[in-house]
C-alpha cells in the first residue's frame, strides 16, 4: 500500500503530542493487511510524515476511494467544528471520495445531523449519514416489527422509528414519585414487544423499573444503540455515554442487549451492503475500542485522530501493551491532514 518513507522509527521512540504531526502506520498481528515498501514486509513500523514527500502522501490518498467518519469528537464537540476538519472532509469530496457520516449518536435524525454538518461548513446530505438512531429503525423494519417500543432514548430514535411506522413509548421525564416502588403491572403498556436504549438525558429510576420488567418476558427484544462510555470531553467534565444506560438496564435485567452501533455486526453489514471495497475504504475516528475496531473487524485502513476520546496516552497505553485494535494512522486531529494534502 505505502512505498518506503525517508524515515522509519522504531514504534517507542515516537511521541504523539498533539503539537507535532504525526503519521503513524502501525502493523498488528491480526490484521491481514501488509505495508510493502520495495518488497520488505516491516511490522511494528511507524512513519513520520515529517520526511514524506509529495509522491508519498499522494499515494496514500489515492490509496482508498471511500471515507467513513465518525463524528463527534472527529469533525466536532457538541457544536463546535473543529478546526480543519470541514476543509479536510470537503477536500476528499472534491477529489471524488465517497463520503459517508458514521456516528454512535442517537439523539437526532439524519436529517437534522445533515443540517448540522451543513451549518458547521461540512458539504452533507441525508442519504450519507448512518446514525444509530436510524439502525434501530432499519433493524426493526427488516424484520417485521408490529409491536410498540418502549424507548429509553431521545427523540431522535423516536422520529426514526415513527417513519417507518413503529410506534413508540416513554420519550421524556418519567418523575419519581415517592411511593415508586409501589409500581403496578398495570403501568405497563401491554403492546410494548421491544425495549430500545439509546441516550437519555431524562433516565431515571422508573424507567429503569419499566425497561426491566418489560424484559422479564423472554420475547421482548432487548436492543441498545452503542455502548460507549462518555462523549468526547470539550472541557474536564465527563458527561457518561450511553453504555453507562446500557449497562444498568443489562444489570436489573439480567439479559444482554443487541447492540447496533460500532463496532458490533449489525452496522458492519450495513455498510457491507453499501458495496464498499473493503481495501480501498477509510475509517476515521476517536475511538479505538469502537471506530478502529470497526475498522480491523471489515478490513478497512483506518485513522484514528487525538481530538476526540482516545488520548496521546491511553494510544501510548495500548502500543506498549501491544492491545489491539490500534490503528493504521494517527494524527493529532482531522485538519492536520489537509497541509500535507495541498503540499
Amino acid at each position: 500500500m505505502f512505498k518506503l518513507l525517508n524515515k522509519i522509527l522504531n514504534i517507542n521512540s515516537v511521541s504523539l503530542h498533539s503539537s507535532i504531526k504525526i503519521y503513524g502506520i502501525v502493523k498488528l498481528p491480526h490484521q491481514s493487511r501488509h505495508l510493502s515498501t520495495s518488497g520488505t514486509m516491516f511490522k511494528s513500523a511507524v512513519f513520520s510524515l515529517q520526511d514524506a514527500s509529495k509522491d508519498q502522501v499522494q499515494e496514500f490518498l489515492n490509496s482508498f476511494d471511500t471515507v467513513l467518519t465518525d463524528c463527534d469528537g472527529v469533525l466536532w464537540i457538541d457544536n463546535n467544528a473543529i478546526p480543519g476538519a470541514a476543509d479536510a472532509m470537503n477536500h476528499f469530496r472534491k477529489l471524488g471520495k465517497k463520503i459517508f457520516y458514521v456516528t454512535n449518536n442517537s439523539t437526532k435524525i439524519r436529517s437534522e445531523f445533515a443540517a448540522k454538518a451543513t451549518q458547521l461548513g461540512f458539504i452533507a446530505n441525508q442519504d450519507e449519514i448512518l446514525s444509530t438512531a436510524f439502525l434501530v429503525a432499519h433493524y426493526l423494519k427488516g424484520i417485521g416489527f408490529t409491536k410498540k417500543v418502549y424507548l429509553l432514548g431521545s427523540n431522535g430514535i423516536g422520529e426514526e422509528l415513527k417513519a417507518v411506522g413503529i410506534r413508540h413509548i416513554g420519550v421524556g421525564p418519567d418523575p419519581v414519585k415517592p411511593d415508586f416502588k409501589n409500581m403496578q403491572p398495570s403501568e405497563l403498556d401491554p403492546e410494548v414487544g421491544a425495549v430500545v436504549v439509546g441516550f437519555d438525558e431524562h433516565v431515571s429510576y422508573p424507567k429503569f423499573m419499566k425497561a426491566a420488567s418489560y424484559l422479564a418476558s423472554e420475547e421482548c427484544l432487548f436492543i441498545a444503540t452503542n455502548t460507549d462510555e462518555r462523549f468526547p470531553k470539550g472541557g474536564s467534565i465527563v458527561v457518561p455515554g450511553t453504555g453507562t444506560l446500557v449497562r444498568a438496564v443489562e444489570t436489573c435485567s439480567e439479559r444482554k442487549a443487541l447492540v447496533l452501533g460500532k463496532p458490533h455486526s449489525y452496522v458492519r453489514k450495513y455498510l457491507e451492503s453499501c458495496g464498499l471495497n473493503p481495501a480501498r475504504t477509510l475509517m476515521i475516528g476517536d475511538r479505538c475500542n469502537t471506530d478502529i475496531e470497526l475498522g480491523v473487524r471489515c478490513g478497512f485502513q483506518t485513522l484514528l485522530v487525538l481530538s476526540g476520546v482516545t488520548s496521546n496516552k491511553d494510544l501510548e497505553k495500548l502500543r506498549n501493551e501491544k492491545t489491539p485494535p490500534l490503528p493504521d494512522v494517527v494524527l493529532p486531529k482531522l485538519g492536520d491532514l489537509l497541509p500535507l494534502l495541498l503540499s
